[in-house]
């Protein structure tokens, strides 16, 4: 623990400092008057000056909760700051919650990092503090220098112009970070000229963590070529950042002209008019419409980004992969879908018709059979109808999916065609051609449902008896 001395000509900072947080405050619109907020507080110096800072802006009339998460990582140490903090909340009358964690056994358990599980198990902590006070946002210490580290993390591991922007001022619209605008010199300078009493944590001197070796060794060696680098490289996050809200915003407009349909599991979107786009609308589209239908872009990165525009740029018409989280991508022709559940579906066994009757089909849909007259003109039947000769494709039929080397002999043309063919013809996606049904009798084709009867079935002037058969979709609409 640690008590700076109160020198005289530091008062500055007492009236500067809190100001600075007002004015950045109103700007970026973090608080509303009489927010219930509640501060994160570790009991070291950021968190420390956060809670006095947001206690002397009387002008917002903050209810304030101090939340203190033990990590479990310093043993005794850690047991210290917590009742640190529990003394600092008592002292300024404010209520005060914590819990304590074993952040090491969560790291084994989920096979995170220590820092990783660490940041999972704080922001989890936090949800259950603000749904318990009703509480609008949680207020973190994070201040320029950290800035400044976040975005050489990012820069070392690898990101784009979102992730070089770092952390920005509301994230979520409930965790606010008010002290962005302050370097910890200032924060420094505001501790010893208020006398405040602070923690050290002693992991921060770890250079095992990559954080620490960018704090102590990166910046330092960076700060001989320009001693204002963590200043410099604040700026540049943020001019990053409202980079980001433009591209965001092109982005998702993009991703309206583009959407042909939406739905909980899928979204698609149009070829042509993704190709019309500029490459980084489209890598930021992609990105959208992952996180629509995943909720998160975790695991997300920019391998998968490029192999989802080769798809798009592709001259073959169908392709697919599948990206984290159990996502597919499918193109098929002219259209490019993102979702669960879109990749090739089976047809699973074979579906025996004895006689008129309805027939469950795989993909939700019927199949209904029924003998009687034939219709004026035959010509005039929709695709997901057809008659047929009784005597020329009797029962039973055998109703199953699309197998490699299928061929029909199409009504109105001489010869065979492979199924296939007329598949890519009439432009059927890959992940639907394996639920079309076919239907057969005495092991000839005579129906490729929605696209094509079979010649030898068809109805003639000889013919006595006939069968009409329909195929309705699970929604109740046609095949084509």
């Amino acid at each position: 623990m640690r008590s700076p001395q109160n020198v005289a000509h530091w008062s500055e900072p007492m009236r500067s400092v809190p100001a600075k947080v007002l004015a950045f405050s109103r700007e970026h619109s973090l608080f509303t008057p009489g927010d219930t907020v509640i501060v994160a507080v570790s009991g070291g110096p950021d968190s420390v000056a956060l809670l006095d800072i947001l206690i002397s802006l009387s002008d917002l009339r903050l209810n304030l909760v101090v939340a203190h998460l033990n990590h479990s990582l310093r043993g005794a140490e850690s047991d210290e700051d917590e009742r640190f903090v529990a003394d600092l909340a008592a002292s300024r009358s404010l209520p005060f919650v914590n819990e304590k964690i074993d952040v090491r056994a969560a790291s084994a358990r989920e096979h995170f990092s220590l820092e990783d599980a660490g940041r999972r198990a704080r922001y989890e902590f936090f949800d259950r503090v603000m749904e318990r006070y009703g509480a609008r946002s949680v207020a973190l210490a994070h201040h320029a220098d950290d800035q400044a580290e976040t975005l050489l993390l990012r820069l070392l591991r690898g990101a784009g112009v979102t992730g070089l922007s770092a952390m920005s001022p509301c994230r979520d619209g409930r965790f606010v970070r008010p002290l962005l605008t302050l370097s910890r010199s200032e924060i420094e300078g505001y501790l010893h000229a208020r006398g405040l009493r602070f923690r050290i944590d002693s992991s921060n001197a770890d250079t095992a963590f990559l954080r620490n070796r960018i704090r102590h060794e990166l910046i330092p060696h960076l700060a001989r070529f320009n001693p204002e680098i963590s200043r410099r490289l604040s700026v540049t996050a943020d001019l990053l950042a409202a980079d980001a809200e433009v591209l965001e915003t092109l982005a998702s407009e993009a991703l309206r002209r583009t959407v042909r349909e939406r739905t909980d599991d899928s979204v698609i979107l149009g070829v042509a008019e993704l190709l019309h786009e500029p490459r980084g609308v489209r890598y930021r589209l992609y990105r959208g419409a992952v996180s629509l239908i995943k909720g998160s872009l975790l695991g997300l990165s920019y391998k998968h980004v490029l192999q989802i525009d080769d798809l798009v740029r592709s001259r073959k018409p169908n392709l697919g992969i599948r990206v984290p989280g159990g996502v597919a991508v499918v193109r098929s022709y002219g259209l490019l879908t993102i979702g669960r559940g879109v990749e090739e579906a089976e047809w699973e066994g074979d579906i025996i018709i004895e006689g008129p009757g309805c027939y469950a089909l795989p993909d939700g849909g019927e199949m209904v059979v029924d003998v009687g007259s034939p219709p004026e003109d035959l010509a005039t039947l929709p695709p997901d109808r057809a008659c047929f000769d009784l005597d020329c494709a009797p029962f039973p039929w055998v109703v199953r999916g699309f197998r490699p080397g299928d061929r029909i002999r199409p009504l109105g043309m001489t010869g065979t065609r492979k199924v296939k063919n007329i598949f890519i013809d009439e432009k059927v996606p890959m992940e639907r051609r394996r639920l079309v049904p076919l239907v057969f009798s005495n092991g000839d084709l005579v129906w490729v449902c929605g696209y094509r009867t079979g010649y030898s079935a068809r109805v003639t002037e000889k013919t006595v008896r006939t069968v009409l058969a329909e195929v309705r979709t699970s929604a109740g609409t046609a095949l084509k």
